[in-house]
């Protein structure tokens, strides 16, 4: 156990954020979202809600404030819904720990899984919310 950290971050997930270069991205996958198939490293967070995720990892990660969309979700399919809850919740989290950071891009699903496949590593938690997975570009700590 380490002091100033949050116990939600595992040390699994810490090595990841801590081998992460300004650039890599970081997928936060809800429960439904296909990780396994999509990217070879996959960090189990099972049990963990994705707000509660990005309150515990944002002190410690620097967003890229050199893009002009350092956070992206998936756009819904024509025929979904998204509930506006998801969105305010992690924005919420943001603006706690970064709030001069852009406001967060939608790309459609298979442009969002064509970045997962490239991210640095996808963090499945037990988020149940639809349309609620999320990239985090990493930036430059200072």
């Amino acid at each position: 156990m380490l002091k100033g950290i949050s116990p939600l971050l595992s040390p699994d997930l810490l090595a990841i954020l801590c081998r992460m270069g300004h650039g890599d991205e970081i997928v936060l996958a809800d429960a439904h979202f296909p990780g396994e198939s999509s990217n070879p490293r996959i960090i189990r967070a099972d049990g963990l809600r994705i707000p509660d995720l990005l309150d515990a990892l944002l002190p410690l990660f620097a967003l890229d404030d050199y893009v002009k969309d350092p956070l992206i979700m998936m756009a819904p399919e024509p025929r979904d819904t998204i509930d506006p809850a998801v969105e305010k919740a992690y924005r919420a989290a943001v603006d706690r720990h970064a709030p001069q950071t852009a406001p967060i891009a939608r790309i459609g699903r298979q442009d969002f899984y064509e970045r997962a496949r490239k991210a640095f590593a996808v963090v499945m938690t037990g988020e149940t919310a639809k349309y609620a997975n999320i990239i985090l570009k990493k930036g430059v700590t200072i």
